[in-house]
């Protein structure tokens, strides 16, 4: 019976850790809960004194507290003051860390230590945010939760508190990557072929697709990306000459929608009273290169009027909501006159994996010198991994979870009910096909809407 016993016994710890080899790699999560979160805060809380004493994160204490030590507690030795823990909350992805610093510490102190403590405290990443002044959060991740993106369930009410919140994407300590278009109305996304761009473009669509806004298209390579969404575009344009057209409207559009604001004695749409708030817009544009190159002469007008109505639309029509979302693969000043002064406008960057550093400088050089190397590093076989930027400088990596075109077209689908009637864009409406498409057919290879 003895040996029943242990057999039983033997099996059981030999299964369970079995089952935790099997969700270390198919199941990080669950793993890091169960086995590494525990062993990690047993380190932090008995290693976090010394580990910031060694990475120089502590500070000689005041004179009154030296004088209290030394004459209260009677103790001769008078210890460096490292960060106070405020605040220690473990998550499915990491752990988070709530510091107050001492004085003649500062934000940038613990950043720079952070690979430092990454190693230290046994985690995949440390990210150092600052909450407010003298407090800063540490965020660590337990395992590289890029590998295999999971949204998280909840966003946190201060990320989602505005109208035009679109999450898209996965940072890579954590939290959610969003598209705030009160924020940074106006982005650039640039990435080579099979970087993932075209992910991206799909998740924000989706995302886009479940609010109250318009969407418009323009996709001059024939519709092949943007025409499966067309249940849910208020306008779509396929070729140079319908995009020249479009933004010309749109152009126009922005320009009544500038009189109501002055009407009612306000300098932003949403300071309008909601009965004569005009729809919010947002244009995406796919592969804005065509829209600036010329094969002969003759096009040149057509591209100099494209490049005008861009250049305004990324100047002014912020504050009536009009927001631009601009793809390619590159985009600089080799495009021709107009194109830096459009990209400077264009404060939100997204960039993908590039063939060439040059790429990389366009999209963050000028925003994010340093986050440059990261766009060079990224390996070929991760798609949808990217650098996000803005023009205040920071930067991060995201990953965009997979989703194909065919779950976004049904995506569109479904809230079609939601697009808005703009009349100024009724001529560009795609018609949508009310006969369903062959079923060994894409959903993206269905023949071109018909535009009224």
């Amino acid at each position: 019976m003895s040996d029943l016993t242990t057999v039983i016994e033997v099996a059981g710890a030999l299964s369970a850790a079995g089952g935790l080899g099997y969700a270390k790699v198919r199941a990080p999560r669950v793993f890091w809960s169960l086995a590494s979160l525990p062993v990690a805060r047993v380190r932090f809380a008995a290693t976090y004194r010394s580990t910031m004493d060694v990475c120089g994160l502590t500070v000689q204490p005041s004179r009154l507290r030296a004088f209290m030590v030394r004459n209260v507690a009677r103790r001769p030795d008078v210890q460096p003051v490292p960060p106070k823990v405020r605040r220690v909350r473990g998550s499915s992805t990491g752990m988070r860390v709530t510091l107050r610093l001492p004085a003649g510490l500062e934000p940038a102190d613990v950043a720079a230590a952070s690979e430092r403590l990454r190693h230290a405290w046994g985690v995949h990443s440390v990210h150092v945010v600052e909450i407010k002044p003298g407090f800063v959060e540490l965020r660590m991740t337990g395992y590289d939760v890029l590998r295999r993106v999971k949204m998280p369930r909840r966003l946190p009410r201060t990320v989602t508190s505005g109208p035009l919140v679109v999450p898209v994407a996965l940072r890579e300590d954590g939290t959610a990557y969003v598209r705030d278009y009160q924020k940074i109305p106006h982005s650039l996304t640039l990435g080579a072929n099979q970087s993932g761009k075209s992910m991206y473009q799909r998740n924000l669509i989706t995302g886009l697709a479940k609010l109250p806004v318009g969407l418009v298209g323009i996709d001059c390579k024939r519709g092949v990306e943007q025409r499966g969404y067309a249940p849910r575009l208020s306008a779509l344009a396929v070729t140079p000459d319908e995009a020249s057209q479009l933004l010309e409207v749109l152009v126009r559009e922005m320009e009544d929608r500038f009189d109501t604001l002055s009407a009612h004695g306000v300098s932003d749409l949403w300071d309008l009273p909601v009965k004569v708030r005009p729809v919010p817009l947002v244009v995406l544009v796919d592969e804005v290169a065509e829209l600036f190159l010329t094969a002969v002469k003759k096009d040149e007008e057509r591209r100099d009027r494209v490049v005008m109505h861009l250049v305004r639309l990324a100047q002014m029509a912020r504050a009536v909501g009009i927001y631009l979302e601009i793809c390619g693969q590159r985009f600089g000043s080799e495009l021709g006159k107009g194109a830096t002064m459009l990209r400077a406008q264009l404060t939100g960057r997204v960039v993908h994996r590039v063939n060439d550093k040059q790429t990389a400088d366009m999209g963050l050089g000028d925003i994010a010198p340093d986050a440059v190397y990261a766009v060079t590093t990224i390996a070929p076989d991760r798609p949808g991994v990217a650098v996000a930027g803005d023009s205040s400088g920071g930067w991060s990596r995201i990953r965009t979870p997979e989703l194909s075109a065919a779950d976004a077209v049904a995506t569109c689908h479904t809230y079609a009910h939601l697009t808005p009637d703009v009349p100024a864009l009724a001529p560009f409406r795609p018609v949508v096909r009310t006969t369903p498409a062959p079923a060994s057919a894409s959903p993206l290879a269905t023949p071109r809407p018909v535009t009224e």
